[in-house]
C-alpha cells in the first residue's frame, strides 16, 4: 500500500506564493506518473501539473508560468510550488501518483488566496 500526505496549503494574499509538499510512504516502485490535481467549489477536479520521471512536466493553461512541480526522490516526497497566486487558484490541492495502473491520492489541502 501507498500513502500520500499533503502538507503546505493555506491562506495566502494575491500575488504571493505557496509550496505544496506530497510525501509517499509504503512500497513504491515503477511510479509512471506524478500529478497535482486541484478542486474548486462546485467546479470539477482538474488536473494542474503532471509529471513522469525523466519527462518534461505539463501544466494547465491557467497555470503555465507561475506553478512548477518537482520532486525529491531520495525523500519520497513531491512538491508543487505555487507564484503569483490569484483568487481563482483557491481550491483544494490533491496529489496523486500513478504506480503501473494504480492511482493513489493525498488527502487534500486547502488554498485560499485572498486579501
Amino acid at each position: 500500500q501507498v500513502q500520500l500526505v499533503e502538507s503546505g496549503g493555506g491562506l495566502v494574499q494575491p500575488g504571493g506564493s505557496l509550496r505544496l509538499s506530497c510525501a509517499a510512504s509504503g512500497t513504491i516502485f515503477r511510479i509512471v506518473a506524478m500529478n497535482w490535481y486541484r478542486q474548486a467549489p462546485g467546479k470539477q477536479r482538474e488536473l494542474v501539473a503532471a509529471s513522469t520521471p525523466g519527462g518534461t512536466p505539463n501544466y494547465a493553461d491557467s497555470v503555465k508560468g507561475r506553478f512548477t512541480i518537482s520532486s525529491n526522490n531520495a525523500k519520497n516526497t513531491m512538491y508543487l510550488q505555487m507564484n503569483s497566486l490569484k483568487p481563482e487558484d483557491t481550491a483544494v490541492y490533491y496529489c496523486n501518483i500513478r504506480i503501473l495502473t494504480t492511482h493513489y491520492w493525498g488527502q487534500g489541502t486547502q488554498v485560499t488566496v485572498s486579501s
